[in-house]
């Protein structure tokens, strides 16, 4: 908010200057972010009076003119503003003047062969907005000569411009600001008392009809006859544009100024437009929700479409205003209005925040009204604004209208006990120089006062501090409490308390295992990708959100798989080749209640060498046993041992191609190729596998010991005997079975067992598959002999004919 200091300046008494006022804001935390110090873009500039204007000799559109500016000797200036003429004040830059909006420094020149002794100015030229193309001339009679002109224009003034945090909705107005530098100060503050207006009886005739008073708790509808539109008096025209509010009339000008003054915003409504628009004489005012559907064109000339989500003004029951947001154009003031119906209300920040989102329009009413607008100024806002209206326009209040369903007034504020000893614990020791000390109980009812709180002592360390109700949002416990006792105190006072013994940081185990997960998967040859967690809805279990911005964003993920799939197939819609990628996030679904969990999922496809040169340019699809190598290289390295067995469960991907992965009986995830028809609605090549692992059932199994700290193993010193096993075994049977039995029955003497040979065909019994396995048998103290190997090896061997009923071939 941009805060003019002489407006300030009537509210409370500055004592400082700007910078340090500036410094002292910020450090209080409402932070500074530019001070703009408008004394210095006329400084120099003096009122002057054309005394004679003649045409320059030898230019068309210059002039030459005799100015006086009070020193006793009359300028000759050359000026090209086509609306200069004799017997008018103007504005004067003087030689030596500097004029930093323009950058231009006032010296002694000639023009076209005329000297020109400083210049006649714009408005434009000294920084202020205008709508004359021409030079500046002032309205006023009899103005002294060669005065400064910064007072009359409003240039005698410093704007700060403050940001003030989320919770503070109070200091986005004047009298907030005044409040809180009369409490870090200690100066006098003087707030505006507007006086009861009276109010004369009309034929105008008002009703209220709220239909739903959580939305909007009290609304105050004022009728004014006999109003006068025309421009605003100086002093108003240059507080709204220091404020960076553009004035337009009398009436307009007052709503904001109150809403800048108070922070209530309002809203001037024209009555016989209302009328207009009811088609009645008799005016019913409504507060409620918008159908679906309906339309209204607001000040800004847009026709919107509004839904249930809008707050509506509306006259007898058709929308003339969003309320809180802004109004609506049939019903605005204009030069040949004569009636008005004020509105002063509460709406709930709520309903403004949703309403205003969803026409995506904000505006500086709605933006107070989102942070909360001070419920128990109501009334003083509306007095201002009337007192201002008849003070201005010669408006006359006719009728009053109040529909208030606020809770009592004992309720605006809220009592809360502080306790000095839990302060000092909090905000620890203060600086005294060459020792510390404590925040004292006499500091803490200083600055609890200066707030405006009442603070009533319990014992010698306690209080019940009640609330003033314009901090009754963000004050809500002793914690809040502690906070303004350290910002009003100072956080600079407080003693920099760093920790005792430092320790070195370090990451906890999950964390350092999904980072070597990470890092496993990228040596793979895989990217690892991000993808939002809303996806579209019409997925089973899917979680959906109650207020979705968009319909395409309304449903939280159920998996990571699906993501890959579109991402692997945009990119080779983008001619970007195969997609192979990870990714590591949180799914959500719904079975019991809400449920969520990590998870880590992979899609690999195409040719994944990077030169095909020896195959003469042909492409080479990765293998299932390619892909699913991927896999066993990172469980390799965290020395994991993951079974598979056969998985039909998603439609998503080949019934024959597709396992669940387990580890210790736990599911640990899936692997599979994508079904057929998948591949061919997303034209996807043939060879696409994907993968999706449980996250936490991964983490689990690698908490152990002698997984997470490596163990050495020494380098075997006596010679192997291998053996090789060859059998018809039947097709359902599968490979990790068979190694399963291999293992348990090599016992301690065997050290691997690998498939080395599948043959399906000719000589094969059908519905069998001939299969070579290599068995290496080993001892770590002796060398083994025939005799030790055999009998082991003829173990494993009649395990496999008594389990799978194998047919050996070797």
């Amino acid at each position: 908010m941009r805060i003019s200091l002489k407006w300030l300046q009537e509210l409370v008494e500055l004592k400082l200057s700007p910078e340090e006022l500036a410094e002292t804001l910020t450090l209080a935390g409402f932070e500074v972010e530019d001070i703009e110090d408008r004394r210095t873009w006329a400084a120099g500039v003096v009122v002057g009076k054309v005394l004679e204007r003649q045409p320059h000799p030898n230019a068309d559109k210059l002039s030459v003119c005799q100015v006086d500016i009070g020193t006793g000797e009359t300028l000759n200036i050359v000026c090209g503003a086509s609306n200069v003429r004799a017997d008018i004040y103007v504005p004067v830059a003087t030689i030596g003047t500097y004029l930093p909006n323009i950058d231009l420094k006032i010296k002694p020149a000639k023009l076209r062969g005329v000297p020109s002794q400083g210049m006649i100015c714009s408005l434009k030229e000294l920084g202020l907005p205008s709508d004359v193309d021409g030079i500046h001339i002032f309205p006023q009679e009899n103005l002294a000569l060669g005065t400064d002109v910064r007072p009359l224009l409003g240039l005698d003034d410093v704007i700060l411009d403050v940001t003030a945090t989320a919770n503070r909705a109070d200091a986005l107005s004047m009298v907030g600001i005044a409040r809180e530098v009369t409490a870090l100060t200690g100066a006098k503050l003087t707030l505006p008392e507007p006086s009861e207006v009276p109010i004369s009886q009309g034929a105008f005739h008002l009703t209220l009809k709220i239909a739903d008073t959580q939305a909007c708790p009290a609304y105050i509808g004022t009728v004014i006859d006999q109003v006068k539109i025309a421009p605003s008096p100086d002093w108003l025209q240059q507080r709204l544009r220091a404020a960076g509010v553009r004035p337009i009339n009398n009436i307009v000008d007052i709503t904001n100024y109150v809403m800048l003054e108070w922070g209530q915003p309002l809203h001037a409504f024209d009555a016989n437009r209302l009328q207009s628009v009811a088609e009645s004489d008799n005016l019913a005012i409504g507060v409620r929700f918008a159908n679906a559907g309906e339309t209204l064109k607001t000040l800004d000339g847009q026709i919107r479409t509004l839904s249930t989500q809008n707050l509506l003004i509306t006259a007898h029951n058709k929308p003339i205003a969003l309320a809180g947001v802004m109004g609506g154009e049939e019903s605005e003031v204009h030069d040949g209005t004569q009636n008005l119906v004020l509105e002063a209300a509460l709406f709930d920040s709520v309903a403004i925040r949703r309403s205003s989102r969803s026409v995506g329009l904000r505006s500086e009413s709605s933006g107070r009204y989102e942070r909360g607008v001070n419920r128990a100024e109501l009334e003083v806002a509306t007095r201002r604004a009337l007192s201002l209206i008849s003070k201005l326009s010669g408006g006359i209040i006719v009728h009053q209208e109040v529909a208030d369903s606020r809770p009592e007034r004992s309720t605006w504020s809220r009592s809360i006990e502080l306790r000095l000893d839990r302060v000092n614990q909090v905000l620890g020791p203060i600086d005294l120089g060459e020792q510390t000390g404590e925040v004292q109980s006499e500091d803490v009812e200083r600055i609890l006062t200066a707030l405006g709180c009442q603070v009533t002592p319990i014992d010698e360390k306690r209080w019940t501090v009640c609330v003033p109700p314009y901090r009754y949002r963000d004050l809500e416990r002793e914690i809040d409490l502690i906070e303004e006792i350290a910002r009003l105190y100072g956080y600079d006072r407080f003693c920099d308390t760093l920790p005792e013994k430092a320790e070195a940081g370090y990451l906890p185990v999950e964390q350092e295992l999904v980072r070597k997960l990470r890092a496993l998967l990228r040596a793979e040859g895989l990217t690892e990708l991000m993808h939002y967690s809303l996806v579209k809805p019409g997925e089973d279990r899917q979680i959906m959100l109650a207020n979705p911005l968009f319909v395409e964003y309304s449903a939280l993920r159920t998996d990571l798989m699906s993501g890959l799939i579109d991402a692997f197939q945009y990119n080779l819609e983008q001619g970007n080749g195969s997609l192979n990628g990870f990714e590591i996030g949180r799914i959500f679904w719904q079975e019991e209640g809400l449920q969520e969990t990590d998870a880590i999922a992979g899609i690999m496809g195409g040719d994944i060498s990077s030169s095909k040169w020896t195959r003469n340019g042909r492409e080479q699809p990765m293998t299932w046993f390619e892909a699913k190598g991927v896999l066993e290289n990172v469980f390799k390295q965290f020395c994991l041992q993951v079974e598979y067995q056969p998985d039909c469960r998603d439609s998503r991907l080949h019934p024959g191609r597709t396992a669940s992965l387990w580890v210790r009986g736990n599911r640990l995830g899936i692997f599979g190729q994508l079904h057929p028809q998948l591949r061919q609605e997303k034209d996807l090549p043939d060879s696409v596998y994907v993968f999706q692992l449980d996250i936490d059932v991964l983490l689990d199994s690698l908490d152990e010991d002698e997984i997470l700290v490596p163990q050495f193993h020494p380098y075997p010193i006596y010679p192997a005997a291998d053996r090789d096993i060859a059998f018809f075994a039947p097709v359902k049977v599968t490979v990790a079975e068979i190694e399963k039995t291999i293992t348990k029955a090599g016992k301690e003497l065997l050290e691997s067992v690998e498939l080395f040979d599948e043959y399906r065909g000719e000589n094969v019994p059908q519905g069998q598959r001939s299969l070579a396995f290599r068995l290496i048998y080993r001892s770590g103290d002796r060398t083994l002999t025939d005799t030790e190997v055999e009998p082991v090896h003829n173990q494993v061997r009649e395990a496999l004919v008594e389990k799978f009923g194998v047919t050996l071939r070797s």
